[in-house]
């Protein structure tokens, strides 16, 4: 897929309401290749998706799945408790802190059933069996991996691609381990890095992401061997994208750092530093989707308040640096400047010689 692909630009999944068909269609009609997140979905809910995007005259786009991973019995109580006054504080109950697999089973037959042309996991690996099977109805197997570890495994079980992402990413970190004692889940590798180690393992073709929100890092990851660059954080402002209005006006104020938490769903992601964040972080058990549960209708709350200070404002570190442009725009302007900075390099590096 990678390979018919007009640019080596792939808009990355966006669980939770950012990822649209409307937006895959936009930067398909530049050339670009788009995701729908399936996280949180209900198969009806993805089914409706996958319909809308094909009436929209998209034939090449992907969906990503969430891989569950097993009931820890983590127990939340003690953070639920921590959290009851923000749930008062926009008139909230917290929800009930279960265990499930976000339908996973179902959501796989969907998929198999729709024949959608690729397939990425988040979270782990599929099982080899279900490989196969996606395989053989011509469904291409993408895995997010982190670690050198994660790529043999993925490979191991018939990947056609990995997702090598960074530690600069917005959103959840995809390590297929959620290990209390580490911030990130897994060891914490930036982009670059994981390119040239991932690289180092597997010869698979490599789709980076993380941290990436203009032409020159396109260029800068094709050179370190990428097929192609996942943006996630660089779409959220076009106007196509589902992203909610407080985390919008949040982006482009461009006030905040980020940083990675637990406090909003139990597995680390990276977002703009808010009150929850500051002050919860340290608390948050690992316990994932317990967490997301848990918080979920406060974050709507939240929302709904228009108040950024108890919301999972996903965003990659160099958000700051994104623009607000319509989607094919912004796929035509990356393009651009990734053509530029090669040429800019490739002339000084003549000039030298």
């Amino acid at each position: 897929m990678i390979a018919t692909s007009r640019v080596p630009l792939i808009v990355a999944p966006m669980a939770g309401g950012p990822s649209t068909p409307e937006l895959l269609a936009a930067a398909g009609s530049a050339g670009a290749f788009g995701f729908l997140g399936a996280g949180y979905l209900s198969v009806e809910a993805l089914d409706g998706q996958i319909e809308r995007t094909r009436a929209l005259g998209v034939d090449a786009f992907g969906v990503n799945l969430f891989v569950p991973g097993a009931d820890a019995g983590v127990p939340v109580g003690d953070y639920a408790e921590r959290l009851a006054a923000e749930a008062r504080r926009y008139g909230a109950e917290l929800g009930q802190p279960r265990w499930e697999d976000d339908d996973y089973p179902a959501k796989a037959e969907l998929l198999l059933a729709r024949r959608v042309p690729v397939v990425s996991f988040t979270f782990g690996h599929p099982a080899p069996e279900l490989v196969t099977r996606f395989k053989a109805v011509g469904t291409e197997v993408w895995v997010t991996v982190t670690t050198p570890a994660e790529a043999r495994l993925a490979a191991g079980v018939g990947a056609d691609v990995l997702v090598v992402q960074g530690m600069e990413a917005g959103g959840h970190r995809g390590a297929f381990a959620n290990d209390p004692g580490q911030p990130g889940a897994a060891p914490l590798y930036g982009l670059l890095a994981a390119l040239r180690l991932i690289g180092a393992v597997t010869e698979l073709p490599l789709v980076a992401t993380g941290g990436l929100v203009h032409g020159a890092d396109v260029a800068a990851v094709l050179t370190a061997g990428a097929a192609a660059a996942q943006l996630g954080t660089a779409f959220l402002r076009c106007p196509e994208a589902g992203t909610q209005p407080a985390q919008r006006g949040a982006l482009a104020a461009a006030e905040r750092e980020t940083a990675l938490t637990r406090a909003f769903t139990g597995r680390p992601a990276r977002g703009l530093v808010n009150r929850v964040l500051t002050e919860h972080s340290p608390a948050a058990p690992a316990a994932y989707p317990q967490l997301h549960h848990l918080t979920r209708p406060v974050r709507a709350a939240a929302a709904k308040a228009g108040d950024p200070e108890a919301m999972s404002l996903w965003a990659g570190q160099t958000y700051r640096l994104a623009p607000e442009l319509p989607a094919a725009e912004l796929v035509e302007l990356l393009m651009t400047q990734a053509r530029d900075a090669w040429s800019r390099a490739c002339g000084r590096w003549l000039d030298q010689s």
